[in-house]
């Protein structure tokens, strides 16, 4: 069986801190990096532009809110207003001339900094009060969006992206952009991953815990708060510039609403809090269950395996898609990415049933 282990023993430091100490792990992220590599070679344009480019954009967002709601605990529910932060600050600086590398640092500061002074006044409450702040950014940020000509060019106005190119390679074709969705997302990932390993990870998840002990060991919660506040937004900002030059191509403030907030949220907590894996299975979930459900069940209508009506067939796909999502909280509150893990874990240590990895 070549997941089977008889036993992970480390014998050395370096053994212990890897990424991927299982072999079979890391064949399987090398596997899945060839095939995301190679994706613009077998995948048509449809697919890859409709599909992969923004499951991609949208994992590296629900990375970003990860940070911040599965690693410091603190709940936000205003996250579309920082990646819209980030998606008019970048079209604005590359209109100024400013080179596109930089202009997505540049994007990425400016929401790190807003969504900071929003995360100060948010970080002295808890629970509800803290959504409440969350919302109160959310709603502030579209009305200053829609109400700023300087901004947005006014509430019905669209604002186009100007060409741009990222590191010499101009931001024309499908491949280039998909290329700088994946770059980003394997960036996020990476970055995830170790940032869990580090003095500032186990501080959050301290203070996500319990936030008055971590605060007896000497861990200041207001400043990791805040740091992590920081970084989330700072991640969210390029994403959202990443968004607007990659996929949207021009920007609405309707393309990020309360419901698109909302829809992060759930792609955080249906793949599971706190996980990579479940960041990309959550957008997964989020953005393309309900296109394949709407097309399976628009299949059996035709086929006349499906006798319902036209109003029916529109909202069935919705009513199942929450069902599912439903379902999901029901037996597996942890996440898809727990799921996930128990299938590895079966394999790991199979056909030993009750053997612990």
């Amino acid at each position: 069986m070549f997941y089977r282990l008889a036993g992970v023993h480390h014998t050395r430091y370096e053994q212990a801190r890897a990424l991927w100490p299982v072999p079979a792990d890391r064949w399987q992220v090398l596997v899945i990096a060839l095939l995301a590599l190679a994706a613009p070679f077998y995948l048509s344009d449809l697919y890859l532009g409709s599909y992969m480019l923004p499951w991609l954009i949208w994992s590296a967002g629900a990375l970003a809110l990860t940070l911040l709601m599965g690693m410091a605990g603190q709940l936000h529910f205003g996250f579309a207003a920082v990646m819209a932060i980030g998606a008019y600050s970048s079209i604005h600086l590359a209109r100024l001339g400013i080179p596109f590398e930089l202009t997505l640092v540049g994007a990425g500061l400016v929401s790190a900094v807003i969504g900071s002074l929003f995360g100060a006044a948010a970080l002295r409450v808890k629970g509800l009060y803290l959504v409440m702040a969350t919302l109160a950014m959310q709603y502030l940020v579209d009305w200053v969006i829609i109400n700023v000509p300087a901004i947005s060019g006014g509430a019905q106005a669209t604002l186009r992206t100007p060409a741009v190119s990222f590191l010499f390679v101009p931001l024309e074709s499908l491949t280039a952009r998909y290329y700088l969705a994946l770059a980003w997302v394997a960036l996020s990932a990476v970055f995830f991953l170790n940032v869990k390993r580090t003095s500032f990870g186990r501080a959050l998840v301290a203070i996500r815990d319990k936030d008055f002990a971590a605060a007896v060991i000497g861990v200041d919660p207001f400043r990791y708060k805040l740091m992590a506040f920081f970084t989330s937004s700072f991640m969210g900002g390029v994403t959202g510039a990443i968004l607007a030059f990659c996929y949207y191509r021009a920007v609405t403030p309707e393309q990020f609403s309360f419901n698109v907030s909302i829809q992060l949220v759930a792609m955080v907590l249906v793949g599971g809090l706190g996980s990579v894996v479940g960041g990309f299975l959550g957008a997964g979930f989020v953005l393309l269950i309900p296109i394949m459900l709407t097309n399976f069940v628009a299949g059996l209508a035709a086929s006349g395996w499906l006798a319902v009506s036209s109003n029916l067939l529109s909202h069935l796909p919705l009513m199942i898609y929450g069902a599912l999502i439903i379902g999901f909280l029901l037996f597996e509150p942890l996440g898809l990415a727990k799921i996930y893990d128990n299938i590895r874990k079966y394999f790991l240590v199979w056909p030993f049933r009750h053997a612990r990895s």
